[in-house]
């Protein structure tokens, strides 16, 4: 049956294009949590993070009109927020919380999971991993984040970044090996 194959998606899109806020805040509850952790790639404040999604939200809604429909949603909105997360950048010159400010966020969370010693090894691997991912460039940064932390798939995010599939990966493995000699550096 065509049910089967329905997407709410399209039809949230449809009425949110319209006016429709309640449509939109189903978008947003979509995607908010990988909203956040693009704009945490690029801002390394929980904080900022937290507004930069929302701002950006805000800004897609009031430009749903000029939304082309057979875009894809998120890919539409990751330009905004990107965007915006740059101008953040730019404009209030943030400078990036280290994540191991956010570690004890972290360990509540994998404490739950393991006890062991194996997890205080992993949590301290974890700690060295973030700290060298902020000592690449933002674009490097995002592209790790996207891929291997929310494990978005390569053909998004040739989508997302305007890209061929192979420019994806060429990029994802130089940021990897600049990540690679980053954490050597720390260890």
């Amino acid at each position: 049956m065509d049910d089967v194959d329905h997407n709410p998606e399209a039809d949230w899109i449809r009425l949110a294009r319209a006016g429709d806020k309640e449509a939109f805040g189903k978008l947003v509850r979509l995607y908010m949590h990988q909203a956040y952790y693009v704009a945490l790639g690029f801002l390394g404040s929980h904080e900022d993070a937290l507004d930069a999604s929302q701002e950006a939200f805000a800004k897609a809604y009031g430009a749903m009109k000029k939304f082309d429909p057979s875009r894809r949603f998120f890919t539409w909105y990751y330009a905004i927020l990107r965007n915006h997360c740059l101008n953040m950048l730019r404009r209030k010159s943030i400078r990036p919380i280290p994540f191991s400010e956010l570690q004890p966020e972290i360990q509540a969370r994998q404490a739950s999971d393991d006890q062991t010693d194996g997890f205080l090894y992993r949590s301290e691997i974890h700690a060295v991993v973030w700290k060298a991912l902020w000592k690449l460039g933002a674009d490097d940064r995002q592209l790790i984040v996207a891929r291997d932390i929310l494990e978005t798939p390569y053909s998004v995010l040739a989508e997302l970044l305007d890209v061929p599939l192979g420019t994806v990966m060429s990029r994802l493995y130089l940021a990897r090996r600049r990540l690679r000699s980053a954490v050597e550096g720390l260890l």
